[in-house]
């Protein structure tokens, strides 16, 4: 019998603080923000995607959210449409958003953390994690996780590296 598909993500969660602020990039239907809202019950949870479908059913999954801490937005992980410094986590799944986008979103000592399922795309090559690194991250945790995998990173507390990977 095969992981429940959000067990990289749950697994990663564990290598993470308590943020107030969580996004979750290419958010489809709203599975993994709505687990990111359990996990995380003080946090405010954003979701995006370019799926303008997706996110109206998402939105529809919410419910009553009288304090508003889970929304959804039409977006895309190049070109966030969130203010600088803006985000403690950003989450993603079967994606690797734009290590610059992400660094832009996100507030220094801030979590990249990405999962993997068994039956999704690698979150980047080695150029991909090279460009991540001159953002200004830095791993933190990464490793298998039922049939998938994960990896979670730290945007830097100082300016971006000058070294590759």
């Amino acid at each position: 019998m095969p992981a429940p598909p959000l067990t990289p993500l749950a697994a990663a969660v564990l290598h993470v603080g308590e943020p107030e602020r969580v996004l979750q990039v290419e958010c489809g239907e709203g599975d993994a923000a709505l687990f990111l809202a359990r996990e995380f019950p003080r946090a405010r949870i954003r979701g995006v995607d370019r799926s303008e479908q997706a996110i109206r059913r998402a939105t529809a999954r919410v419910g009553l959210d009288p304090e508003g801490r889970v929304a959804f937005k039409v977006g895309s992980p190049s070109s966030l449409p969130y203010p600088k410094d803006h985000f403690d986590l950003l989450a993603g799944i079967d994606v690797a958003p734009d290590p610059a986008e992400a660094g832009r979103v996100l507030r220094r000592g801030g979590h990249l953390l990405l999962a993997r399922t068994a039956g999704g795309n690698a979150a980047g090559g080695w150029r991909w994690r090279r460009r991540l690194r001159r953002a200004g991250f830095r791993p933190v945790a990464g490793e298998a996780a039922g049939d998938g995998s994960f990896s979670v990173a730290r945007l830097g507390e100082v300016g971006p590296a000058s070294n590759g990977v």
